[in-house]
């Protein structure tokens, strides 16, 4: 679930780097910072945690409505409290959304860094 950049996009990020006087380290880290920031939006997005919110959200609305309906509605509905029932069945999705989200949760991403990238301080620049 996690993105990552294309091969073509992080050739060009990292030409326009050399160009502008950084080093081989400095652009492995730059572009590792960028991946890292990148796998962390996916998590923040991923779309179990939206779907889950959104039924849980709505099947609480759409109970209260069918904990409230009167006979009139029920009647309507041919004697099903149709928007209980409908309100529960949201509310067990969205939770069910929301534990696969705890259960297994989204890979972190790893970038395996160069040797000489984890070694010293970066000299941007020059």
């Amino acid at each position: 679930m996690s993105e990552q950049f294309e091969p073509s996009e992080r050739d060009e990020a990292a030409e326009r780097l050399r160009r502008a006087g950084w080093s081989e380290a400095d652009v492995q880290r730059e572009v590792t910072a960028l991946e890292e920031k990148s796998a962390t939006a996916a998590r923040i997005f991923d779309l179990r945690r939206i779907i889950g919110g959104l039924f849980v959200l709505y099947g609480v609305i759409v109970t209260i409505a069918g904990l409230t309906d009167g006979d009139a509605a029920i009647d309507k509905a041919q004697g099903i409290n149709i928007n209980l029932w409908t309100g529960l069945g949201m509310l067990a999705l969205g939770l069910f959304f929301l534990a696969w989200l705890k259960l297994r949760p989204a890979a972190p991403v790893t970038p395996k860094l160069p040797p000489e990238a984890v070694e010293g301080e970066p000299t941007r620049g020059g």
